[in-house]
């Protein structure tokens, strides 16, 4: 296939909800799951699906509320619906076991279905996906927790009075989208920004994810069921850091040790987005682990 050639888009309905999802093709080929973080898009995936399309079959989603997918009615995005949409995808995609990538809230979300259904996931690549730190965690919960629950209703009253930002062309759209990373090539930044953008109806350009996003609810899974849930992952696993980034390190903050079979290796001159930062140096790592 001609690398030129771009991925098809497809729907898949999962707790009543449309959602979108790219197809780059070679489907006889083993399943490749690409799972984008959050306020950001399946488009970001596009060098990464363009190196390995020819030996995966490359799905990659926009997860609820991001994307081409649909919002959740009631603004409600929390981990467990996220859960059940990758679970209803790969139900759908492949009757084998799947490789998945995933960056971010994907990372958390791939390794919690990977701890709740082991025997599902071929291989895990988690992109800064363990989320908050030990430290974080802490100063989390310093806070009462009456507060913490308090703190997020005024939040999420505030969202709803907010409007999309609405930019006068992609140009200053995309000066967001640099400001936000600097490590990204002009290249990069534009083709994120292009594919993360709806136009509006006045001519503007507003970024396709839900506000409601900005809302980080209250309750998950406690620390200990969590760390349970990452002992149950069973097939190897690459937990991968870029070192200009503000997550912490697994390896040295004691979380890698609550895998069974994980390796976690770092980035220079590396932020959040490594797989951007430092691509050619990660698409190396990534097809030796694969």
């Amino acid at each position: 296939m001609d690398d030129d050639y771009g991925p098809t888009s497809h729907s898949f309905v999962s707790q009543r909800l449309k959602l979108n999802y790219l197809d780059w093709g070679n489907a006889a080929a083993p399943t490749l799951i690409l799972v984008h973080g959050g306020r950001d898009h399946a488009r970001s995936w596009d060098w990464i699906a363009r190196a390995l399309r020819h030996d995966w079959h490359i799905i990659c989603p926009d997860l609820r509320g991001h994307g081409d997918s649909a919002w959740s009615p009631d603004g409600a995005y929390t981990m467990p619906y996220f859960i059940c949409d990758l679970a209803q995808l790969v139900h759908q995609q492949s009757a084998k076991p799947v490789t998945i990538v995933a960056h971010s809230l994907g990372g958390a979300i791939s390794l919690r279905y990977a701890g709740l259904y082991p025997e599902r996931v071929r291989k895990l690549v988690a992109i800064e996906g363990l989320g908050l730190s030990p430290d974080a965690i802490e100063e989390r919960d310093a806070t009462a927790f009456a507060d913490r629950w308090r703190g997020w209703i005024e939040e999420r009253r505030g969202i709803s009075a907010r409007s999309p930002r609405r930019y006068a062309t992609i140009d200053e759209a995309l000066a967001r989208m640099r400001s936000e990373n600097g490590h990204l090539s002009e290249e990069q930044a534009r083709h994120l920004t292009v594919h993360g953008v709806n136009r509006n109806e006045d001519g503007s350009f507003s970024w396709k994810f839900d506000n409601y996003l900005r809302s980080s609810p209250p309750l998950d899974v406690t620390d200990d069921e969590l760390h349970d849930l990452w002992g149950r992952i069973d097939c190897p696993t690459l937990l991968a850091y870029g070192n200009d980034s503000w997550a912490s390190n697994p390896a040295k903050d004691g979380r890698a040790a609550h895998f069974r079979s994980a390796q976690v290796i770092t980035y220079d001159n590396a932020g959040h987005w490594l797989h951007h930062d430092q691509f050619d140096t990660f698409l190396a790592d990534l097809r030796a682990f694969l």
